[in-house]
């Protein structure tokens, strides 16, 4: 039968969503970088995305005059599209790294302080087009699974958590989560914290 026009016959049914995953590996973050290294953009998007918990339509949003001179322990500051409300981001050294690391390339091509960071062909970057860029990094890497935009900022939850060792509280906060559970289910640790409550051994 033939697809209605207009509609998406992979897009899923009222009512229902599609969960994407963060990216659990610390390998594979590694493997994503190292293949991202002669890509100044593409790397900075990543190393960005995962290293704060902005939504991809906020990172795409980031004007260089935002961010041009920060230094590691200085914040980025903005307005969340979703919400309306002003975010104050501490970023990394990783972050700022990254960011030079753009703002050197961009240099040689004649950038303007308001000009957005993270710009194609067509200008600006859309949120679907750095859904794509993740799937194929992914792809890329064979890394198995449902990836898109949405999981760069569930990758830093989730190593936040499992990594670092962030309390729940502070995570609920973060990302402004009504209870304890729809954090760790946000973040896909919820089975894999219960199953450890069964391996301790009494």
């Amino acid at each position: 039968m033939a697809m209605s026009k207009g509609k998406n016959k992979n897009h899923p049914t009222k009512g229902s969503f599609i969960s994407v995953e963060p990216v659990k590996q610390i390998c594979d973050i590694k493997k994503i970088k190292k293949l991202l290294s002669d890509n100044s953009r593409d790397l900075c998007l990543f190393t960005l995305g995962i290293n704060t918990n902005l939504r991809a339509s906020d990172i795409l949003n980031i004007k260089i005059e935002q961010v041009d001179g920060l230094k590691a322990g200085q914040e980025l500051v903005l307005k969340e599209i979703k919400t309306g409300k002003s975010r104050r981001i501490t970023l990394n050294k990783a972050v700022v790294k990254a960011v030079g690391g753009l703002l050197e390339s961009k240099q040689a091509k004649g950038y303007k302080q308001n000009d957005y960071l993270f710009t194609g062909q067509r200008g600006p970057l859309t949120v679907p087009s750095l859904s794509r860029l993740v799937k194929t990094w992914c792809a890329e890497i064979n890394l198995k699974g449902n990836f898109a935009s949405h999981s760069l900022r569930k990758t830093f939850g989730y190593h936040q958590r499992v990594s670092f060792g962030v309390g729940l509280p502070e995570l609920m906060v973060t990302f402004n989560h009504s209870n304890q559970r729809q954090t760790l289910d946000y973040l896909c640790i919820q089975p894999e914290e219960v199953r450890d409550i069964y391996l301790n051994e009494i």
